[in-house]
């Protein structure tokens, strides 16, 4: 077995996530540590959380702000923003961003008020 894990991001297929639209790299049951997600959002994000999932956000294009436990913060490119368990959060506006959830994604880890 191969000591690494490599992924073009831009060949991985899309889905639907809170967020907009998410490709998940290394999301695959013999990988728990941690997944790499682009992540286009849409002008409806949903307001969620994590209750095991630490995730950093780094914005890549556009502006727009990240809504973190209610209040709003304005990002742009290059922005990093780590989440922590618990933190309600969203991003709000035209913006591609990496997510990279630590440990790696689990959906049934994700929680609506």
């Amino acid at each position: 077995m191969q000591n690494f894990l490599m992924a073009q991001l831009d060949e991985v297929g899309g889905v639907p996530c809170p967020c907009g639209e998410a490709r998940r790299a290394f999301a695959v049951p013999e990988n728990g540590v941690a997944t790499v997600h682009l992540v286009d959002i849409r002008a409806d994000a949903q307001t969620h959380y994590h209750k095991r999932m630490t995730e950093i956000y780094i914005v890549l294009e556009g502006h727009g702000s990240v809504e973190l436990d209610g209040k709003r913060y304005p990002v742009k490119p290059l922005t990093a923003v780590l989440i922590k368990p618990g933190c309600r959060h969203r991003a709000v506006g035209a913006l591609r961003l990496l997510n990279i959830p630590i440990p790696a994604f689990d959906p049934s880890d994700e929680w609506f008020d």
